[in-house]
């Protein structure tokens, strides 16, 4: 049997378990093709959660993944590496595998810096795995793509054949993507996320699967930014939301970021002489430091006794803006130890609150996440012969109809109304959205921050207009999204009546 080869591999949850059983029941009433594509299903399922880290080039994508790692192994400077796919997943030895396009692997050093080197030396590359011991990567895979948007041929061909589904084995099993946008969103970016999204384990985008990073924002002018009060970081939320509106329904939300302070406070690259310099620095006359923050060439060459090559590396870790604010930092307490500096920079990174996001839409729904792809992908299997195809429907059906099976429901409504096939009044939509895509209760019901009381009540409400609706006002469409909907607000009520809030 299938599900004996994998015995003793963890799956993500309950739902991959009962896909996993579907899997092998279904094994001998398909062809040995069907059959042979369902190992690969199984296989995924017992993998950890797949996540793509997408976007143009130079948006800083490497960057952001070797601060979700922990570790600065992702090459950032333009190069061979950087137009490939690259797997980054948990092993028990540090390693990187080169897998050629025939199927044969080479096993390659880390270079000296501990980074995937720059040139492989080696024609006829598919892709790389590289299995680090890092603990994060028992949870996630991180899948870092090349950029997107490139004008140089050889990337429009690789990002060409990245969004072929057939000949993109490396990524094809992605499950969620991140994806990373810098100062504004262009309207291809919208139409690469669902193309790119597409090609991952045959779903679309929504806000099932997918949230976006505004990086980079430390370059934002805050003075262009009606309401921001020429505060960087109110900007830059400022933008996010825009962004959130404009890629709507693809992505659950648009988290601004400084992805380079994020690496540096989370990989060990700050040190503790970098803290002194800065503490140096700190020292200087206010009017020599506005100077030398006004740009990165006057940081560098003015007459100071910190050594220039000092301050291009502080410069080349944190920027002018980490900077600043690590000065700002000192002079409000002088004696700030390093590790403190550090917790400094990366709260002004904010990446805690992506790497929050990440864990709320990804971690926390990651059982669902991999059964509802898995499902998706078993469907897609079984297509081409309609004996097959009807067997392989009815037992998904069988599956859905168990009640622990309503987070599916749940998940293929976000999905059918996200990607239009299902088409509600604007704030129908908003809502179905909503209900389905945070754990947090009340922002499910639209009622952050009030009473339990109000929340119980509201919940029975919407559940009776939904079952309404979904009775007497709906197309027969809506109607199978609307019994899912009242479904999920009856349960949000009884878990308010148990006292079971969040």
């Amino acid at each position: 049997m299938l599900v004996t080869a994998l015995q003793g591999q963890q799956l993500a949850g309950p739902l991959c378990a009962a896909v996993a059983n579907l899997c092998g029941a279904l094994q001998p009433q398909v062809s040995l093709r069907t059959a042979a594509g369902f190992q690969e299903v199984l296989r995924r399922l017992h993998a950890p959660l797949q996540v793509a880290v997408a976007g143009r080039i130079k948006s800083g994508k490497s960057t952001l993944v070797n601060a979700l790692i922990g570790r600065r192994v992702a090459p950032t400077d333009v190069g061979e590496c950087t137009r490939l796919v690259t797997r980054y997943q948990y092993g028990t030895v540090d390693r990187i595998e080169v897998v050629l396009r025939d199927g044969r692997r080479q096993v390659l050093p880390f270079d000296a810096n501990g980074m995937i080197p720059a040139s492989l030396g080696l024609d006829g590359v598919s892709h790389i795995e590289a299995y680090l011991t890092n603990a994060v990567l028992r949870d996630f895979t991180v899948i870092d793509t090349p950029g997107l948007g490139s004008l140089d041929a050889t990337s429009v061909a690789r990002t060409e054949e990245l969004l072929d589904p057939v000949s993109s084995n490396a990524v094809a099993g992605a499950e969620a993507v991140l994806y990373v946008v810098t100062q504004g969103v262009r309207a291809d970016d919208q139409s690469t996320l669902a193309a790119f999204t597409a090609a991952t384990a045959s779903r679309e985008a929504g806000p099932v699967n997918a949230i976006a990073a505004l990086n980079k924002v430390d370059a934002v002018a805050p003075e262009t930014v009606e309401g921001a009060d020429g505060d960087v970081w109110r900007a830059a939320q400022i933008l996010a939301a825009k962004q959130a509106d404009l890629l709507k329904p693809r992505v659950a939300d648009v988290l601004p970021v400084i992805s380079l302070l994020a690496e540096s406070a989370e990989t060990g690259e700050f040190t503790s002489a970098d803290a002194e310099a800065l503490r140096a620095l700190a020292a200087l006359d206010p009017d020599t430091r506005t100077m030398m923050l006004m740009s990165g060439d006057l940081f560098t060459s003015w007459e100071c006794d910190v050594a220039a090559g000092v301050r291009s590396r502080l410069l080349e870790k944190l920027d002018l803006y980490g900077i600043g604010r690590a000065l700002l930092a000192l002079d409000a307490e002088p004696a700030l130890p390093a590790g403190a500096l550090r917790r400094v920079l990366f709260d002004a990174s904010g990446f805690a609150a992506v790497r929050g996001r990440l864990d709320a839409v990804f971690r926390a729904r990651a059982d669902g996440i991999k059964a509802a792809a898995a499902l998706a992908s078993i469907t897609s299997l079984a297509a081409g012969d309609p004996g097959e195809r009807q067997r392989v429907h009815d037992a998904i059906e069988v599956l859905l109809a168990r009640p622990e099976a309503h987070q599916l429901r749940l998940l293929e409504a976000l999905t059918l109304v996200s990607s239009g096939a299902v088409a509600f009044a604007p704030d129908l939509t908003d809502e179905v959205l909503r209900v389905g895509s945070t754990p947090d209760v009340a922002a499910r019901l639209g009622l952050a921050g009030r009473p339990v009381a109000e929340l119980t009540a509201f919940a029975l409400e919407r559940a009776g207009w939904w079952r309404s609706f979904a009775s007497f006002g709906a197309t027969p469409a809506q109607a199978r999204v609307a019994h899912v909907v009242h479904r999920a607000y009856f349960l949000i009520w009884q878990q308010l009546r148990a006292g079971g809030h969040r």
